[in-house]
C-alpha cells in the first residue's frame, strides 16, 4: 500500500489526510536542508496514520543513514516551533539597540553554525513576502525586514541581505542595513541602549529551551533526548553542549527560570518569557529535567511508541 509522505515544515499532515480516502498512510516526512548533509528526519504522525505507515517511515529513515525522531502533528513539529521565538528575539534586539553582526556573534560563539540573521540570509528574506505583499500586509517604515525585501536585498542569492555579500558567499557588514537599523528603530518609538552579550545570549536561547518545554508538556515530542537529537542533527546544535534540554539541565533550571521570569517582568506583553509549568515543576521539586521525566513523564499524552527497529 502506497504512503503518501510529505516534506512539509509546517503544513498540517491531518489536514492532508482529510482530503484523501486512505489517511492512515499520510504521514510527515521532514528532512533538513542539506538534505544530502543533515542526519535528522522528523517523521510527522497524523491522527489517522497507522502503525505499519509508522514503521515503515521510520525504516527508510534509517535505511538511507538518518536519524529518525517521532512527532505529532502541531504546527512546525518540533525543530521549528522552538525556533519561532529565537528568530523573534533576534529582530527584537537589533530594534532595541543590538546590530544584526553582535546577535550572530553571540550565536556562533556559543558554537552555532551560523547566527539567526546569517541564516535567514542563507534561506531567504522574502519567504512569505510577496504573499504578505499581495494581501497589502508590508510596512517598509517599521518592519526591517520589509524594508529590505522592497530594496531588492533578499539575501545571500541577491548579494544582499542583512549583510553584503561580496563574492556571492563572503559575509561583510552592510552600512546601509546598519544605518537602517536605526532609522526603522526609531520609527517604531523605541530609546536605544547597549547590549551586553549574556543579555544576548539568554534572549535568544532560553526562550526556545522553555518551548522546547511545552513540546513535551503538549505531548509533541516524546523525550527530552528526541528534542536534543533534532536540534543537534536538524539545526547544528553545539554538540558538545548535548542538546537544548541536556544544556538547560546542565546550566540548572532555577538559573534559566529565574531568567526568564525577570525578562517576563521587563517585557509583561511578551508571553513566551514566562516559565513553562513543567519547567516550574521541576524547579519546585529540585529536580533536572531528565530526571523529573524519567519518573512523571508518562502523564504527557504522546500518541505512538517510537518503534524499534
Amino acid at each position: 500500500e502506497c504512503i503518501l509522505a510529505s516534506n512539509t515544515s509546517y503544513l498540517s499532515i491531518d489536514e492532508m489526510a482529510s482530503v484523501t480516502k486512505r489517511p492512515q498512510k499520510v504521514m510527515g516526512m521532514h528532512f533538513f536542508s542539506p538534505a544530502n548533509v543533515m542526519k535528522l528526519l522528523e517523521n510527522v504522525q497524523g491522527a489517522k496514520t497507522d502503525d505499519q505507515t509508522l514503521v515503515t517511515c521510520t525504516q527508510i529513515g534509517a535505511k538511507i543513514g538518518k536519524w529518525p525522531v517521532l512527532s505529532q502533528n502541531m504546527h512546525g513539529f518540533i525543530g521549528n516551533r522552538m525556533l519561532t521565538f529565537y528568530g523573534t528575539e533576534a529582530r527584537n534586539m537589533i530594534m532595541e539597540g543590538a546590530l544584526p553582526a553582535q546577535v550572530d556573534k553571540v550565536a556562533t560563539d556559543f558554537g552555532m553554525p551560523m547566527g539567526p540573521f546569517a541564516m535567514t540570509d542563507l534561506t531567504g528574506l522574502d519567504i512569505g513576502f510577496q504573499a504578505r505583499k499581495r494581501n497589502g500586509n508590508i510596512d517598509v517604515k517599521t518592519n526591517l525586514q520589509d524594508a529590505l525585501c522592497e530594496s531588492g536585498r533578499l539575501g545571500m542569492k541577491t548579494g544582499a541581505g542583512y549583510y553584503d555579500y561580496k563574492d556571492g558567499r563572503t559575509r561583510v557588514t552592510s552600512e546601509l542595513v546598519n544605518d537602517l537599523v536605526l532609522q526603522i528603530s526609531a520609527n517604531n518609538g523605541h530609546k536605544r541602549r547597549d547590549f551586553s552579550e549574556q543579555e544576548i545570549f539568554e534572549r535568544l536561547f532560553y526562550p526556545l529551551i522553555n518551548e522546547g518545554f511545552k513540546v513535551l508538556m503538549d505531548g509533541v515530542a516524546r523525550q527530552p533526548s528526541d528534542i536534543d537529537v533534532t536540534y543537534c542533527h536538524g539545526y547544528n546544535w553545539p554538540r558538545i553542549t548535548g542538546g537544548p534540554m541536556h544544556y538547560a539541565d546542565a546550566v540548572g533550571l532555577q538559573t534559566i527560570a529565574d531568567r526568564l521570569t525577570a525578562y517576563a517582568e521587563k517585557y509583561p506583553k511578551v508571553k513566551y518569557f514566562a516559565p513553562s509549568d513543567l519547567m516550574r515543576k521541576c524547579v519546585e521539586s529540585n529536580s533536572s529535567l531528565t530526571k523529573y521525566w524519567a519518573k512523571n513523564g508518562k502523564q504527557y499524552k504522546f500518541v505512538a511508541k517510537a518503534p524499534r527497529l
